[in-house]
């Protein structure tokens, strides 16, 4: 295999796994993030993720050579792997860090280099604002320099099975450009490397393929609403309903956390007016941490005076990533506060003692008790994140804890059966 050398542009969750994939498979990668404290720690072997197999990963690429720079570099390949928030204030996805990212890899081109963005952006980024960036050079996107997108569809928890067997969708500025970028890929183990008819077409299947996960999520969310309407057990009748062979209904849940599934889909919008459908599967999935607080308060009267235990602020199972969770919403909803402040301090005047709980998260942000404190003396307990922890809670010794026995099992993770012999009152989505 013939090495080339790589600049990867963003070492964060994406970028570090991204220039480890590369330099663990023989090329002369070089990483470079504008975070001092990112490069810092890259360079001790220190990566800053809680996967054992990703951290495992990192190291050995950096003892395999991957290189830390304090300046990004000349490369036959640049990769770009920087974050794209959505400002919610703005209704779009806040491109400043691709924009900078372009500005810098534009002072570095040579002749035949090839660029490539991994971030998650609306569609014909890659075609309206980095190509015009990277003109700046005196090279023209497809004639003088390759250009295209490659998006990551790694899931944590398993980020490295996923970033060497998942599919790729590859999408070029030119024909030229996709070969060359299709080379560069197809010399790492990945699977199949699906070729896009264009840079736009592969960035608007990266978001389809999200928003597709959010709108499933949002349909079980809504049968969910209904059926307790009609006095209806909605697992059971998703259960049943999943029989017929041409249906694939998903279990609801508290809402949709992570990166990806709660911004995509509205990344979506950004050049088109017919999102009805995506946009109502938002606010359908949006809704959920503020339906599970109502239920709540129909089960203890107003919560002004209760001490509620949240267990998970994790967005999902066994990971200790926080962005978006649906365990802090819901934590935020019962406070009344709106804001990602990280004390949760109520915007109103009440007494509501709220104790959150993580066995994985050790962000210092937010205030973590361990189990028993949480739940000593709590009115009740909400299980927000499938966590193998919580699934094996005893109600035996969650009941000699709790002041009174009501805990909410938004994601039905609890024998219903032994926990309601135990006298709880299990309130389930």
């Amino acid at each position: 295999m013939l090495s080339m050398r790589v600049c990867v542009h963003g070492l964060g969750y994406i970028g570090m796994a991204t220039a480890s994939l590369f330099a663990n498979n023989g090329h002369d990668v070089v990483g470079f993030d504008t975070d001092d404290r990112v490069r810092s720690q890259l360079k001790r072997g220190e990566p800053d993720v809680s996967e054992d197999q990703l951290e495992s990963y990192v190291r050995a690429a950096i003892d395999s050579g991957l290189t830390i720079s304090d300046e990004p570099v000349p490369a036959a390949y640049h990769i770009i792997c920087v974050p794209t928030p959505y400002d919610k204030s703005a209704g779009s996805a806040d491109l400043r860090y691709v924009k900078e990212a372009s500005q810098t890899v534009s002072s570095l081109l040579r002749p035949n280099d090839v660029v490539v963005l991994e971030s998650t952006v609306p569609p014909s980024t890659t075609a309206t604002v980095v190509a015009p960036i990277l003109s700046q050079s005196g090279l023209e996107p497809g004639e003088d320099i390759g250009l295209g997108y490659v998006p990551e569809t790694m899931l944590p928890g398993n980020a490295i099975t996923e970033l060497r067997s998942n599919d790729r969708i590859l999408g070029g500025y030119d024909s030229a450009s996709t070969a060359a970028i299709k080379n560069l890929y197809e010399a790492v183990p990945t699977g199949s490397l699906n070729v896009a008819p264009d840079a736009t077409t592969a960035e608007f299947v990266k978001l389809v393929q999200n928003a597709f996960r959010d709108v499933n999520i949002a349909y079980a969310n809504a049968l969910a609403l209904i059926a307790r309407d009609y006095g209806v057990n909605v697992r059971d009748a998703i259960e049943l309903a999943n029989s017929h062979p041409r249906v694939d209904i998903l279990n609801p849940g508290p809402g949709v956390g992570g990166h990806c599934l709660p911004v995509d889909p509205f990344f979506l919008g950004a050049n088109s007016d017919n999102t009805d459908l995506i946009d109502t599967a938002r606010q359908v999935n949006q809704r959920m941490p503020h339906y599970v607080v109502d239920r709540l308060a129909e089960e203890l009267g107003p919560l002004d005076d209760k001490t509620i235990a949240i267990l998970g602020v994790a967005y999902k199972g066994n990971v200790d990533d926080t962005r978006n969770s649906p365990g802090l919403e819901i934590a935020r909803t019962i406070v009344g506060a709106e804001s990602e402040a990280p004390s949760l301090e109520p915007d109103r005047q009440d007494t509501t003692s709220l104790r959150l709980c993580d066995p994985y998260v050790s962000n210092s942000r937010y205030d973590l008790e361990p189990l028993s404190d949480a739940l000593d003396g709590a009115d009740a307990a909400v299980l927000a994140t499938a966590h193998d922890e919580f699934a094996d809670l005893s109600p035996e010794r969650v009941g000699s804890l709790l002041d009174t026995r009501v805990i909410f099992d938004t994601l039905d993770v609890l024998d219903s059966e032994a926990w309601t012999e135990a006298g709880f009152d299990l309130l389930r989505i």
